[in-house]
């Protein structure tokens, strides 16, 4: 797909099918777009989780507590690792989530690009998602999105709402 169309055609998808799962080839070359995404330095600072078994879905599943979630057949959580991002020296900003949220883009327009669903999460149970993964305490998570196809005879709305070139843009 032409990337310009692509961006005009993605949007967050609310209506899977749970009985028809991605191919595992199909989620490595979805990661893949992630995995080569820019990061300050080139750290890297990310892990992606990819939950696909029924007895981890039903633990992820519950931190987020919408019927159209528990019907994805999988689910993707970014992670980030503070200790393994850059730092700004001037202010000790560090990188960390700008770098994970540029991975997750890709890998959100990557899916969209193999007619695979998502919709990135952020208002997941945050305590409740940690126990269930029992990640590390440097690992953070920073979004969510389930994966999968949408239903037969789903249909996407007809166009994106969005403020005008004016409303958000100055040039100096």
């Amino acid at each position: 797909m032409e990337f310009t169309e692509l961006i005009h055609s993605r949007e967050s998808i609310r209506d899977y099918d749970p009985d028809r799962p991605v191919p595992k080839e199909i989620i490595e070359k979805i990661l893949d777009a992630g995995r080569l995404a820019p990061s300050a330095c080139n750290y890297q600072p990310w892990k992606f989780l990819v939950i696909s078994s029924p007895a981890m879905l039903e633990k992820i599943k519950a931190c987020y507590k919408r019927d159209w979630f528990k019907e994805a057949p999988h689910i993707i959580v970014a992670t980030g690792f503070k200790n393994q991002a850059w730092n700004r020296s001037y202010d000790n900003y560090n990188s960390v989530e700008t770098d994970v949220a540029i991975a997750m883009t890709h890998i959100i327009l990557a899916a969209e690009n193999e007619g695979v669903g998502t919709c990135w999460i952020a208002a997941y149970d945050p305590s409740l998602l940690k126990k269930a993964l029992n990640i590390d305490k440097n690992q953070q998570v920073f979004a969510i999105t389930p994966l999968g196809y949408p239903k037969p005879g789903f249909r996407k709305s007809s166009g994106k709402k969005r403020k005008p070139l004016v409303e958000i843009v100055e040039f100096l």
